[in-house]
């Protein structure tokens, strides 16, 4: 799914998830009762960032790994700069959006492309 930019590709992102998660569950692919909410909070995390530091078009790709047990999110930006780690900080209110992504998956991978870059996050279906 592209998106032009702007918010409303946050709540976007999330039902184009809930639709893949849907059509996975018709198509008999197994996954746990967490992973539907797990990946909406994955996808609607890194589209966030795309939106945050890299205003302007976004794309959201789905993919089903299904030898690998996997769901791969990819959000694609515009933006140069790659996602930063923040230091542990139990005061900081908000940025915590790529620690949760780190629990919830198994890999996030970040690749430059010849304009912005792509990020991708590996969730477990179980």
């Amino acid at each position: 799914m592209d998106f032009r930019g702007g918010s409303a590709m946050i709540p976007a992102s999330r039902d184009i998830v809930h639709g893949f998660v849907r059509r996975l569950g018709e198509a008999g692919v197994a996954m746990s009762p967490a992973f539907p909410d797990a990946a909406r909070l994955v996808a609607s995390e890194l589209v966030t960032n795309a939106l945050r530091h890299a205003p302007g078009p976004c794309r959201l790709v789905l993919t089903l790994v299904e030898d690998e047990g996997q769901v791969e999110i990819a959000v694609s930006d515009t933006g140069d700069g790659f996602p930063t780690f923040l230091p542990r900080d139990p005061q900081r209110v908000g940025r915590h959006g790529l620690e949760i992504v780190t629990r919830l998956c198994d890999e996030l991978i970040t690749k430059p492309r010849a304009q912005g870059k792509t990020v991708y996050a590996r969730l477990p279906l179980s």
